[in-house]
């Protein structure tokens, strides 16, 4: 199902587990390339020693990778979430942000490496910063994508 990026972003914003833990997308392209989200830090999602709660940093960037990609690929494909990883490299003490962007090189990759019909998986990469540039966590999500098989 196509939603343009403006409605997208409306629907995520408005999404109980981002709405009630912070997170705010910022922005996502009108084609689907790009989106940037940041979480804020509150009192509500600190954890005991008052830096950002980890479920709520690996949250912020849950839904992205498949998101775009989906949109980018269209109705004749199907993308699912395989697998993630996260690594806590420093703690979050003030916003922080993530951003995602998927190059055209690359759904064409993924269009040729699923163009017989078999599944791919590929993995992809995301650094959760603080304002200065400062990695807080690294995040990686690993996509499963197939071209969908006609209908019988």
């Amino acid at each position: 199902m196509y939603v343009s990026a403006r409605r997208m972003r409306w629907i995520l914003n408005l999404w109980p587990p981002f709405l009630f833990t912070g997170v705010r997308v910022r922005a996502i392209a009108a084609d689907y390339s790009r989106a940037e989200v940041v979480l804020r830090r509150r009192w509500y999602n600190r954890n005991a020693v008052g830096t950002h709660f980890g479920g709520s940093l690996f949250a912020m960037t849950d839904p992205f990778w498949m998101l775009l990609v989906m949109q980018r690929l269209g109705r004749d494909y199907v993308v699912w979430d395989k697998a993630a990883e996260i690594d806590f490299v420093a703690p979050g003490r003030s916003d922080v942000h993530a951003r995602f962007e998927l190059d055209g090189e690359t759904v064409e990759e993924l269009r040729a490496a699923t163009a017989d019909g078999h599944r791919h998986l590929r993995w992809f990469d995301t650094d959760v910063v603080d304002g200065t540039g400062k990695v807080i966590a690294r995040v990686r999500k690993q996509l499963y994508i197939r071209k969908k098989r006609p209908s019988a």
